[in-house]
């Protein structure tokens, strides 16, 4: 959800026009009607659509894109990049490549599309605590904002998570194929800079290796004491992240 990034938002915001959505089913937007349209496709169309209107609404707004994307967000980026005529001259991925494993994919799809119902809000903040812990050392004001924009409060006083739960609609066969999004990544041609959670599960280094060996514009910045996927937080994530949309 677009206010996870609440802290690398502000720190770009002193020269970038930053755009935080949340997409659709998560956090304030609409839920779709049917959950076997929460798809990769239908997410790059309302990304396309909501960049065209912001550039044709607003005259500050700037033509060129710099992309900085988490997980799914990272492979949305990596494919509207890959595009011929994109708009995106930068692009950041942050803990996701174009190569995710069968038994990868089992691990983020048993947390996501969860719907626990909590008592209180604290009894949902420890839950965002444990299930998000691979994000790295936050501190507790970090945590606080997270679970804040992470559960919602429902009319009978519960909480629960921020999110339509048929975002994970999909059932994974035991023969369903791993994510190849290789092609892709060949195709992009502009500077990209790859986060890596140092114990990522979901994203090995191999990978990262190879990532860099097949893409000349590509380089690496391994974030210590996280796993998938950093929460970019940190003073090293977002002077990271800064220094290099700067460069």
């Amino acid at each position: 959800m677009g206010r996870d990034f609440d802290a690398v938002a502000a720190a770009l915001s002193d020269i970038y026009y930053v755009i935080c959505p949340d997409m659709v089913g998560r956090g304030k937007s609409d839920w779709l009607p049917e959950g076997q349209t929460y798809t990769y496709t239908q997410y790059i169309n309302d990304l396309t659509t909501l960049l065209t209107h912001i550039r044709q609404s607003d005259a500050t707004a700037p033509q060129a894109i710099s992309w900085l994307g988490s997980s799914m967000g990272g492979l949305l980026g990596m494919i509207m990049a890959s595009i011929p005529g994109t708009l995106i001259t930068k692009l950041i991925i942050n803990d996701i490549g174009p190569f995710i494993t069968h038994d990868a994919l089992k691990k983020i799809r048993s947390y996501v599309g969860l719907m626990p119902t909590f008592q209180t809000f604290d009894m949902g903040e420890h839950f965002v605590r444990q299930i998000y812990a691979p994000f790295g050392k936050l501190t507790d004001a970090q945590w606080h904002h997270m679970a804040m924009h992470s559960l919602h409060q429902q009319s009978d006083g519960t909480y629960r998570l921020h999110y339509d739960p048929r975002v994970a609609h999909f059932k994974l066969d035991d023969d369903a194929p791993d994510v190849n999004l290789w092609s892709c990544w060949r195709n992009i041609s502009c500077p990209t800079l790859i986060l890596r959670g140092i114990h990522s599960e979901i994203f090995p280094r191999d990978v990262a290796e190879q990532m860099l060996t097949s893409n000349p514009y590509a380089s690496l910045i391994e974030i210590p004491d996280a796993g998938y996927a950093p929460a970019l937080m940190s003073d090293f994530e977002i002077n990271s992240v800064r220094n290099w949309f700067f460069e």
